[in-house]
């Protein structure tokens, strides 16, 4: 019987791939163009196919002046809203994206002009003249950026429909000790963080004061990481810039709840001979600013690589143009797709650790003959 079922297994294997090879054949004469004439052809635009993903992808992950739901880039059409532009140049300028028509056309503002160019705002003439240096960089002047971009909108969204959930389920139990609603949900994952996350990393007795950060950012990060999977386009946890800011509060932090023995293992450690002293002071103090460093870049290039890679696979079905290359390409992207789900919350989890056991070293209480 296994016998048997092998050969029936090698023989179906055969036929499947004789059909793929006559499919791919006959989809060639009717298509009447090779995978080289493909890649190579431009549309009306004048980039080829490969180029147009490429610009579709760094589209996705930067950041916009505007919230474009959808688009038709050769016909120039896009659908969404403007959003609040602020700068600061001489005095606050302040006026809606829509003013620059996807970066054609030049904003006014009194008697100033800006152009977007590159996703960035420069201050311009008239024309909207773009001026670059000796080293072909952009020699405009920027003002200061406060606009209210895409990335903040969505971590307003996010810091709404925290509130939201966990407001009801603060609610819920002013009503009696079982949560409600959504709230069943998330209730067992606040425990989890209490219980095995906070107390161990910190301990039993001063972990409570931890406990509104390590819950906001876990969440954040969570809800920020499944926004970003969703065809809206955020990437906001895949800016530097965010997890910059989500690092240097953990650092902050860290730093301002030190006691005498997190720095006295920094700058004088207990038990270690003088000379020795002198050499892992400095390594030890580097630490101190790797530590968050680490946090920040993990967080980036885990979400940001985890959104190219997706978006290149996608980009495939447009290069193979063939039933089976692009039936692969989507059952990866699909595939891909459910271990970024998982990648979300796996991220989180770890920034939110990393995050106690640096509060557990800043505030733990021990003699160094203890310790050992």
């Amino acid at each position: 019987m296994p016998q048997k079922f092998l050969i029936k297994k090698i023989a179906f294997l055969f036929f499947l791939v004789s059909f793929i090879s006559v499919a791919q054949h006959d989809e060639a004469k009717e298509v009447g163009h090779s995978t080289e004439v493909l890649e190579s052809s431009h549309d009306e635009s004048g980039l080829t196919v490969r180029e147009k993903i490429k610009e579709n992808i760094n589209h996705h992950i930067q950041d916009s002046h505007s919230f474009t739901f959808f688009g038709d880039a050769d016909k120039n059409e896009h659908y969404g809203f403007p959003l609040p532009v602020i700068l600061w140049d001489d005095g606050p300028q302040v006026f809606m994206s829509s003013k620059f028509h996807h970066g054609e056309t030049v904003a006014e503002s009194n008697g100033n002009h800006y152009k977007l160019y590159h996703s960035k705002i420069y201050k311009t003439d008239a024309q909207g003249a773009i001026n670059y240096d000796a080293d072909q960089h952009v020699s405009n002047v920027r003002p200061l950026d406060f606009s209210i971009t895409k990335n903040v909108v969505m971590m307003f969204v996010t810091g709404a429909l925290m509130l939201l959930l966990f407001g009801g389920l603060a609610k819920s139990f002013g009503k009696g000790p079982i949560a409600k609603g959504a709230g069943r949900f998330f209730e067992p994952i606040v425990l989890y963080i209490r219980d095995d996350i906070a107390k161990p990393s910190i301990g039993e007795a001063q972990h409570k004061k931890y406990m509104p950060y390590l819950l906001t950012v876990f969440f954040f990060v969570w809800f920020s990481n499944l926004f970003g999977l969703t065809p809206l386009g955020v990437n906001v946890t895949g800016n530097i810039a965010i997890t910059f800011a989500l690092a240097l509060m953990t650092f902050l932090i860290t730093q301002f709840s030190g006691n005498k023995n997190y720095w006295k293992h920094i700058f004088w450690m207990p038990g270690v001979p003088w000379p020795m002293k002198i050499i892992l002071a400095p390594i030890e103090l580097m630490g101190v600013f790797i530590k968050p460093f680490a946090l920040m870049i993990r967080l980036y290039a885990n979400i940001m690589a985890g959104h190219i890679v997706l978006m290149s696979i996608i980009g495939l079905i447009f290069i193979f143009k063939n039933w089976f290359g692009g039936g692969l390409s989507l059952f990866l992207a699909f595939f891909l797709s459910i271990i970024e789900l998982l990648v979300a919350a796996l991220q989180a989890y770890i920034f939110t650790l990393l995050s106690a056991l640096y509060f557990g070293f800043a505030v733990e209480e021990h003699e160094h003959e203890e310790a050992h």
